[in-house]
C-alpha cells in the first residue's frame, strides 16, 4: 500500500518556478521546498532574484537562479539546455510568468496587446517546449501552467488578459494531448483574486474588495499559501493519472452567479 505522506513528496526532485522573485512565484517555490524539492528562481531582474534566493535557501533549501527572458525563445532554449547539461534535470516546470494590463478594450494599445500575449501565453510555449525535449527523453516530467479566474469569466478592462488565460488552459490541454505518451503530466491552477504585491491597489480599494467579497462564496480574498495544496499536489507522483486539467482554486467564485 502506498503511504499518504509519499504520494505527496518531492524530495530530490528539481522545480523551475519563472517569475518567481516574488508573488505566487515566489510562494510556489516555497512550497514546493518544503516538500522536499530543490528550486530554481526565474526572472529578468538579478538582483531581486539573488534577494529571493537567498531568503529561501536560509532554510536549508537548494536553491538556483537562472535569470532569463521567457518571451525569447533562444533564451530559454540556452538557460534550460545549459542548467540540463551542467546541474542536471528539471523534474518540475511551473510556467508562472505573467502580466496584466487595465483599459477599455476600445482604447487598449496593439502594442500592450501584443506584449501580454508573449507574456503570458509564448512564455508558456517558450519555456514548455525547451524543458518538455529534455522531460521526453527521460519519459517523466511535471509542468503546472498559471491561468486565472478570468481563464472563464471576464471583467471590463481586462479583454486582452482574458484572452491570454483562456488560451493557456487550452494550450495546456493541447501539452498533455501531445506529450501524455511520453509520461508527462502537464495540468494547470487557476487562481481567483488573490491578495498579492501586484493587486495592492485592489486589495486598498474598498469597493473592489466588497465586489470580491461578495462575488466569492467564500467571502474574502485568497492568500497565497492557499495555492500551495494544489501545486505541490500537481508536481508530485499523487496526480499521475491527472492531464490537461485547470484546477480553480477561487474560494468557489467561478461557480456561483
Amino acid at each position: 500500500m502506498t503511504q499518504a505522506h509519499t504520494l505527496f513528496d518531492l524530495t530530490d526532485k528539481t522545480a523551475l518556478i519563472t517569475g518567481s522573485s516574488q508573488g505566487i512565484g515566489y510562494t510556489l517555490a516555497e512550497g514546493l521546498a518544503s516538500a522536499g524539492a530543490n528550486i530554481i528562481l526565474n526572472g529578468r531582474d538579478a538582483e531581486k532574484l539573488k534577494q529571493a534566493a537567498d531568503t529561501l535557501s536560509a532554510g536549508n533549501t537548494d536553491v538556483h537562479v537562472l535569470p532569463f527572458d521567457v518571451t525569447d525563445h533562444a533564451a530559454c532554449a540556452e538557460a534550460v539546455n545549459t542548467f540540463e547539461k551542467e546541474q542536471g534535470p528539471i523534474d518540475i516546470l511551473i510556467n508562472n510568468a505573467g502580466m496584466q494590463h487595465r483599459t477599455p478594450l476600445e482604447d487598449f494599445d496593439p502594442v500592450m496587446f501584443d506584449k501580454l500575449l508573449q507574456t503570458n501565453v509564448a512564455s508558456v510555449f517558450h519555456v514548455g517546449q525547451a524543458v518538455a525535449r529534455h522531460m521526453i527523453k527521460r519519459k517523466a516530467g511535471k509542468m503546472i501552467n498559471i491561468a486565472s479566474i478570468q481563464t472563464a469569466l471576464a471583467r471590463p478592462g481586462i479583454a486582452p488578459y482574458t484572452a491570454t488565460k483562456g488560451a493557456v488552459a487550452n494550450l495546456t490541454k493541447g501539452m498533455a494531448t501531445d506529450w501524455a505518451q511520453y509520461g508527462l503530466q502537464v495540468n494547470a491552477i487557476a487562481p481567483g483574486y488573490f491578495d498579492t504585491p501586484l493587486n495592492a491597489a485592489l486589495v486598498a480599494d474598498p469597493e473592489f474588495t466588497a465586489w470580491v467579497s461578495k462575488s466569492t462564496p467564500t467571502g474574502r480574498w485568497g492568500q497565497l499559501p492557499e495555492l500551495v495544496g494544489a501545486s505541490i499536489f500537481l508536481s508530485s507522483p499523487a496526480s499521475s493519472f491527472v492531464n490537461g486539467h485547470t484546477l480553480f482554486v477561487d474560494g468557489g467564485m467561478s461557480v456561483c452567479l
